[in-house]
Parts: C-alpha cells; structure tokens; sequence
C-alpha cells in the first residue's frame, strides 16, 4: 500500500494516507466506568494507533462525564451493545470481578480482543475456558496486572534475570491500608492479587508448590478484611503476603531477598521506590552440627533510577502491540491463570483455617 501511494497525486495520496490510518486505528470499548475506567479512557485515547469509540455503564452520571470530555465517544447502558457492535475491534473490562467471566466469553465469541481489569476471573476453571476460546478465536486475552508496567518492577525483573540478585530466597510482601470494603470479595482479592502478580513476574512464572492462608472478617459479612498468604515452593524460596483493608496506614512495601543481593521496594516512596542492599549472609561447612558458623556480609546500598511513565499506559500500548504486531503481553492470560489460581487455593485455605492446599 505504501508503495502505492508514492506514485499517487499530492492531494490523493494524503487522503489514501489518512485512510489507512484510519483503517489501521483499533476501535476501543470500554465497559465500566467506575474508580479505574477514566483511567483506561484516557490511556488509550493517548494512543496514536487506537482510539475509544464506546463507553459503557449503567450510572447516566457517569457516561454524562465521560461524554463531557469526549464528545466524540458513543455511551451505553449496557456492555452487550458494545460487545455485539461489528466495528469494535477490542474490549476493556473495568467491572465488578463477578462479571469478568461472563463478559469476557461473549466478548471473544463476538470475534473482539479482551483487556480484563484484575483478577482475569474467580476461578481456574473460569480463566482456563477464557483461554482456551481466545485461543480458537484467535484473539488476544489480557489481564491488566499494572504493576508490571512500573519502572520499579521492571527493573527488579531486570535485576534477577541479570543474576544480580541472585537464587531468590524470599519473597516478603505488605499491602495494607484503611478501606474500601468490598461486600462481595475478601481482601486477596482486591490487594494480594497486586503482590501476587509481581511475584509471577519477577521470578518468570517460578511454579508454586502449595498454600496456605489466614483470614478473618471484623464485620458482619463474611468477607475476611485482613489476611496472611504463603506460598510454598520445591526449594528453599518461601513467599508470604500480608493484605488489610483496617490498617490506620498504608503500607506498600515488599522485601526480596536473594542470595547475593536483598531488595526492598517500597511504592508510597515517591522517588527511592527501590533499594538494592549488597549484603547476605553464608554459612560455614561445619565438621559437627553444633559448630555452625554464620558469616554476615553488610555492603553499600544502591538506589537506581527508575522509568518514570505511566504504568497504565504501557498497559494500553502492550494490548495494542499484541493485537496489531502479534506479541505476547507482559501481563498475558497465563499470568492471569497463575495469579487466580493461587487466590482460589488462598481462599480455601481460609475456610480450612489455613490448611495446606497443593497445586
């Protein structure tokens, strides 16, 4: 085609130029437009090569702001008239976790590109099937795990794979603060799942051998408000996460510690999110048990400069590349399935007062 327009008219060429563009520019809906719906909207209508043609939700409120900013954007009550429209390309779920499921499969069988807001859906069972129709459809399924397109993650899954750090050792995560309560799910699901996701990513997919989890609820739904996951592996890494919605602060720090180097990444920092501590330990070969020796090691502490774009945006330019380039996301279904499947096992380990759930 480009090589086309080169012999066309000045005029003519233009307007085939801008033809193109428009044919090649990914026509976006989204559905929901609660806390993180504005966010997506405004995201991808930074993009050069996609641009949001729909909205929907059911509070008038909230299409009336959007259409206020947007006049250009089309509003509906409802994701179907979205999902059945013919000239939508893809679709961004920003709804309630109950509704991924459902939304997301008539999405893929009406042939459109999925972005789903974290978690992917409720179960393994859910996320599989999810899979396995993009899968035949041949369109992208994507989860927006945010946290992966922040700088200070990304270099932390700069530093393991450059071996900087190390064999990981632990994994040592707190998410807490004081709200929002959800009625409808405990707090794994709404906090843990950020700190699980990093987790996935950093370590490459690093398989999970089994958990166990603690929670309880501190009010009259039977929805736990605070809880304690670890997460066992076939060597000596152990995870654990500690997630709150009644802690008086708010608290987003996690502790990585390898066998070369130990990592503290702390995201209410607004500048030093990450501190890299060259120190560890070692233990001496002992002749008997009770000689043991352990060598400590303290050495310099380093803060590295981070990528400071926005994380949401390279969510929205990764979905973009898969579906117009054929890349894989970072933040892909099987990341998706990781991450639910440890919340499901998480949540029956709750009800089992934290008995071990294998995987």
């Amino acid at each position: 085609m480009a090589n086309i327009i080169n012999f066309l008219p000045k005029e003519t060429a233009i307007i085939a130029l801008i033809l193109l563009s428009l044919r090649l520019m990914l026509r976006i809906g989204i559905v929901g437009l609660g806390y993180w719906g504005p966010n997506l909207v405004r995201n991808f209508n930074n993009l050069t090569d996609a641009k949001v043609t729909c909205v929907a939700d059911f509070d008038e409120k909230r299409l009336a702001r959007i259409k206020s900013n947007y006049p250009a954007i089309e509003t509906y009550a409802s994701a179907e008239e979205i999902i059945s429209r013919t000239d939508v390309d893809a679709v961004v779920l920003a709804t309630p976790i109950k509704t991924h499921y459902e939304l997301a499969k008539k999405a893929l069988e009406n042939n459109k590109h999925v972005l789903v807001e974290k978690p992917l859906a409720t179960s393994n069972a859910e996320v599989t099937e999810l899979i396995e129709i993009a899968e035949r459809m041949g369109k992208v399924l994507m989860v927006d795990h945010t946290f992966l397109y922040t700088g200070a993650v990304r270099k932390i899954r700069g530093l393991m794979d450059e071996g900087e750090i190390g064999e990981l050792q632990y994994f040592d995560s707190t998410r807490v603060n004081l709200g929002l309560f959800n009625p409808n799910w405990s707090v794994i699901w709404d906090l843990a799942v950020h700190d699980l996701s990093i987790f996935d990513y950093i370590t490459a997919g690093k398989k999970v051998a089994g958990v166990s989890a603690t929670g309880i609820s501190h009010t009259k739904m039977p929805i736990e408000d605070i809880a304690y996951i670890t997460l066992y592996f076939n060597d000596n890494t152990i995870a654990h996460i500690t997630s709150s919605w009644i802690s008086p602060v708010k608290i987003r720090k996690t502790l990585i510690g390898g066998s070369k180097k130990m990592v503290i990444y702390d995201d209410v920092e607004p500048t030093e999110k990450i501190k890299i501590y060259d120190s560890g330990f070692s233990v001496s070969t002992p002749e008997e048990m009770h000689q043991w020796l352990i060598d400590y090691r303290f050495g310099d502490i380093y803060i590295p400069k981070l990528e400071q774009t926005e994380a949401l945006l390279g969510v929205a330019k990764d979905f973009t590349k898969a579906i117009m380039e054929g890349t894989r996301p970072v933040s892909d279904h099987q990341s998706g399935l990781h991450v639910v499947t440890i919340l499901e096992a998480a949540q029956k380990s709750m009800l089992g007062k934290g008995k071990l759930i294998e995987i």
